[in-house]
């Protein structure tokens, strides 16, 4: 069995702006291919100052070639899990609905309200023979973003740039690429909306899917198109802010991830990661007509239900009535 140093037990999903780490020692880069296609960019493996390993993609390619709408997110969350991941860090610039958020504050959302349009495969049961219905009152992994506020907020202090953290927010995902007008921009606003991005669905989706914890932390860039008497936001605005951001997330990753790796690979990793098991009783029971196929793609993702020697078995319609 692999050492707790041997084992990826991190993956990180970068954003607009961040399309690497530092402070990491490169151990390789490997592209593998999921039942849902090749992950935005090929993954690469590195190791942390204490040689823990973390899997990194950039969420829209290597060189942002991948719209918002076409990102594979299938494919990054499958991938990432079967390199072992159990947590998910994702990071994502966003528009800000709220004062109280200047561009520059870093955000740790706990809630989405998805403005996609249905374009984005959402799900890994889509297309099988097999139904799944995941509870996602709680888009987020609570655990871990508790976890990640002191952490985030303590490193933010020490980097003394005066950058602050937002916490308990809200997040819109709208399906881009334009960005809001104005009278959507206010409807956000009255419906509870503090964020807006393009990405973080169906991202958060398939990671509870696949039983990933799963986090975001949000950096905003603008104040979208809310505000009377300033101008809309536009691509240049954002590119002004985007780089202080990801520097700033680069510093909050190398410290972040080093204590992260190393609870998770201690006796924290139950109080951080409560996702294990979550879709249990989610999938519905099957019948003797699912196709064999359709399992085999599931055990990619969920071997814990479908792989071979599965501990969890999801028994079908007639062993429910017979037990």
């Amino acid at each position: 069995m692999a050492s707790p140093n041997e084992q990826v037990l991190i993956g990180v999903i970068g954003g607009s702006g961040l399309y690497h780490l530092d402070n990491l020692t490169f151990v390789k880069q490997v592209n593998p291919e999921t039942p849902w296609g090749f992950p935005s960019s090929p993954i690469t493996i590195s190791a942390l100052p204490s040689g823990a390993l973390i899997a990194f993609l950039a969420r829209h390619g290597q060189h942002h070639s991948i719209p918002p709408s076409s990102v594979p997110a299938r494919a990054n969350i499958a991938a990432l899990k079967s390199l072992g991941a159990r947590a998910v860090l994702a990071f994502s610039a966003v528009g800000s609905l709220r004062e109280e958020i200047p561009p520059g504050t870093f955000a740790l959302p706990t809630q989405i309200i998805d403005r996609t349009k249905g374009v984005r495969p959402a799900s890994f049961f889509e297309g099988t023979s097999i139904v799944a219905h995941a509870a996602f009152g709680d888009p987020f992994s609570g655990n871990l973003v508790r976890w990640l506020e002191k952490r985030v907020e303590r490193v933010l202090e020490e980097e003394g740039k005066g950058v602050k953290l937002a916490k308990d927010k809200c997040i819109v995902c709208m399906e881009g690429p334009q960005f809001s007008t104005r009278a959507e921009s206010l409807m956000y606003r009255q419906w509870g909306g503090d964020l807006i991005n393009m990405s973080v669905l169906p991202e958060a989706k398939l990671a509870r899917e696949a039983e990933l914890s799963y986090a975001l932390i949000a950096t905003a860039t603008d104040y979208d198109s809310w505000r009377p008497h300033s101008e809309a936001v536009t691509a240049a605005e954002v590119f002004k802010t985007l780089k202080a951001n990801a520097d700033t997330s680069r510093h909050v990753a190398a410290v972040v991830l080093e204590e992260l790796h190393l609870a998770l690979s201690g006796q924290g990793e139950a109080l951080i990661l409560n996702d294990a098991g979550s879709m249990k009783y989610s999938i519905m029971p099957r019948s003797g007509s699912t196709d064999p196929a359709d399992k085999q793609k599931l055990g990619y993702v969920l071997p814990e239900y479908f792989g071979e020697g599965a501990v969890t078995e999801v028994k079908t319609e007639a062993e429910v009535k017979a037990a």
